[in-house]
């Protein structure tokens, strides 16, 4: 890894991937129940530290919480209230809207929610300290880019391995 990731590595990503411990052979059922019993206790001790390890901290998840709500539920009432203006507007005759128009609107309004899904996770901020901007352009370009990277690496290594 070169010194530019390992400076943008987040709090909550993992440093490397772990290694699976190799077993080992014991020469009788009693040291192989003992064995067992000592390594599955520290294997929870290590899962449990791992798993606190990689977990994002609440004040991030609720910044991308409300990130997501807020840029998925406008899309999803404009939908809502297009689908019922449209109705209004035929029912009453005041304009004839063909039935295509009325359905790719609305499916268009839901469609940009789940963009909007994705947009309110990465344009929050994930460092705990910082808040980022209210539209999040540069966060959201900082951290497509720490998702891009991170899946070029993971190509890398499964080539690597191959």
């Amino acid at each position: 890894m070169s010194d530019d990731s390992e400076r943008d590595r987040l709090p909550f990503e993992p440093a490397s991937k772990r290694k699976k411990p190799q077993k080992e052979q014991a020469s009788s059922p009693a040291e192989n129940a003992s064995k067992s019993d000592r390594s599955a206790s520290s294997s929870s001790k290590r899962s449990k530290q791992a798993s606190e390890d990689m977990k994002i901290p609440e004040v991030v998840s609720r910044r991308m919480l409300r990130r997501m709500m807020i840029f998925s539920a406008i899309p999803v009432s404009l939908g809502i209230f297009v689908f019922f203006a449209s109705y209004f507007i035929i029912t009453q005759g005041i304009a004839e809207l063909p039935n295509v128009v009325v359905l790719l609107t609305t499916i268009g309004c839901f469609g940009l929610s789940v963009v909007g899904l994705s947009y309110g996770a990465l344009s929050a901020s994930w460092e705990e300290n910082a808040v980022g901007g209210i539209v999040g352009y540069d966060q959201f370009q900082l951290n497509f880019g720490r998702m891009v990277s991170s899946w070029q690496q993971a190509r890398e290594e499964r080539q690597n391995n191959s």
